[in-house]
């Protein structure tokens, strides 16, 4: 048996009740588990629980979902061991930002559609990530430099909670990356504003103030994304499980599934299909609420 902890999180306008949580509890008649502990009143709080293994944990998190099916609650188990988390490897675009920048930028030639067409392909995992962003670059040659610009100051948006998540987890001595398969011009500006320690993106060329049509290479994709784990967790010493993982598209999921605590975030169906944690109501506060933090420890 291995102690895991159940976390509950209500979406935006939902009340966590009492009542609530005794009827979850209720599903878990024939498994030891303890009191609720409320981590912020009425919207998270987590119940210990002992388990046997993945299968039961499986088992009992799809029982959970069920029960809240018809509410916007999210619910999590997760293992009560190294909890809280000492490195972060976050994905960028439906992220810890709301937009996808190649089809905001596609906007500006008029090719939004066919743009966002391949870009959904590819996060669903229906078309190779590499492919699919040389495709994308491609028709975007000419594009002036200045739309760059003009995008990041007037359509990127940051996702709800992705500051607090990351001011708090460093504020704890967690290291933070931003690893995106977007582009190092927005990268570099998202992980400056939320606060970032690095970032990793692939390069748009660009000459005379022009997209050539053309991506740097080595391109930064699937496989690049769990390098990434896998460089951090050695410079600092760190084994798979001390890592949070977060993203929502198919190329996300190699990292997503090995780290400690992988998230499929709002997550394209294939993503969320294969990770052990969806969240899909809430904003990535949830994620300092899965790793045991109080709201009053929350860093605005």
């Amino acid at each position: 048996m291995t102690r895991h902890q159940i976390v509950v999180v209500a979406g935006p306008e939902v009340e966590l009740t009492a009542k609530t949580i005794a009827a979850l509890r209720k599903q878990l008649a024939n498994i030891e588990h303890g009191e609720p502990r409320w981590l912020a009143k009425g919207e998270a709080c987590d119940i210990a629980v002992e388990l046997t293994g993945p299968e039961e944990v499986a088992d009992v998190t799809e029982r959970l979902r069920r029960a809240c099916a018809p509410h916007a609650i999210d619910i999590a188990i997760v293992p009560e061991m190294h909890r809280r988390k000492r490195l972060l490897i976050a994905d960028m675009e439906s992220t810890i930002i709301r937009q996808e920048c190649l089809d905001e930028l596609a906007e500006f030639v008029g090719l939004r559609d066919q743009v966002s067409d391949i870009t959904a392909c590819a996060m669903r995992g229906e078309l190779d990530f590499e492919a699919a962003i040389k495709a994308r670059v491609g028709l975007l040659k000419g594009l002036s430099e200045d739309i760059l610009e003009q995008v990041m100051q007037d359509r990127v948006e940051l996702m709800g909670g992705a500051r607090t998540l990351v001011q708090t987890m460093r504020t704890n001595n967690a290291f933070c990356v931003l690893v995106s398969g977007g582009f190092t011009y927005f990268s570099s500006r998202v992980s400056h504003i939320v606060g970032f320690h690095e970032h990793r993106a692939n390069q748009l060329k660009i000459e005379n103030r022009a997209l050539t049509g053309e991506v740097q290479e080595p391109i930064l994709g699937r496989e690049a994304k769990l390098t990434a784990l896998d460089y951090y967790c050695s410079v600092y010493g760190l084994k798979y499980e001390a890592a949070l993982a977060v993203g929502d598209g198919a190329n996300d999921l190699t990292m997503i599934k090995a780290a400690g605590l992988g998230v499929a975030y709002h997550a394209k169906p294939v993503v969320a299909a294969e990770a052990d944690v969806q969240i899909s109501h809430t904003d990535l506060t949830a994620l300092l609420y899965l790793q045991g933090y109080n709201k009053e420890e929350f860093v605005f």
